[in-house]
């Protein structure tokens, strides 16, 4: 399967609303760097107080990032509705019934067992550098991240990408806090599916890093 057809957005303006870390940020970059679409960022400074402006608020009044200036004129919240409106009319969000429920499985799995327990060590441990990974709260963490993550090596068992035969807007999803898991302490080297997923995502065309270098 094709993944880098033209895009319904093709050669129409995204302007994406980000901070040079996020994680959820870093979804929409993958996403418009595998679908070839170009994206212009305006990157906030958390730490400078940029989200609590008055002029963050009126593109985001949830103060949060990612959010996406559409061609429409809408800036768009939060990641999971940003992919889904990238991926509609692409290979990224099949059009089956079926497989596109199981997409949306994988969307909410992302956000209700993924990604807090992977991104709050992230946070605290290496960013803010506020906690130890053996902290108590640290280890309960990862505690619950170690079993989506067992969740998530089982069925890639025998299958290279999360739903069907090609990537989805969930295995962008997913990605970049599962690729990022050792700076929250982390080892998941004993999940050998994961591991060869990972390095799938970041082969195809397109992969965007979180940390562009010149």
């Amino acid at each position: 399967m094709n993944i880098r057809v033209t895009h319904p957005l093709a050669g129409k303006p995204l302007e994406l609303a980000d901070t040079l870390r996020s994680g959820n940020a870093w979804k929409i970059r993958l996403a418009c760097g595998l679908m070839g679409l170009p994206v212009k960022r305006q990157t906030f400074d958390i730490v400078q107080g940029d989200l609590e402006t008055d002029a963050f608020a009126r593109i985001n009044p949830w103060r949060q990032v990612p959010a996406l200036l559409t061609p429409e004129g809408q800036w768009l919240a939060e990641s999971q509705a940003i992919l889904w409106y990238l991926g509609m009319g692409t290979p990224w969000l099949p059009e089956d019934r079926l497989a596109q429920a199981q997409v949306s499985s994988w969307l909410s799995f992302e956000q209700t067992q993924h990604m807090h327990a992977f991104a709050q060590p992230r946070l605290l441990i290496h960013l803010r550098q506020t906690a130890k990974a053996d902290d108590p709260a640290m280890v309960a963490w990862r505690a619950a991240g170690m079993k989506a993550a067992a969740l998530m090596d089982a069925h890639l068992a025998g299958r290279d990408y999360l739903v069907g035969t090609a990537p989805t807007i969930a295995d962008i999803a997913l990605y970049p806090y599962t690729s990022m898991a050792g700076e929250g302490g982390y080892d998941l080297s004993g999940f050998a599916h994961i591991t060869a997923w990972l390095a799938r995502m970041r082969s195809l065309p397109g992969f965007t890093p979180l940390i562009e270098t010149a």
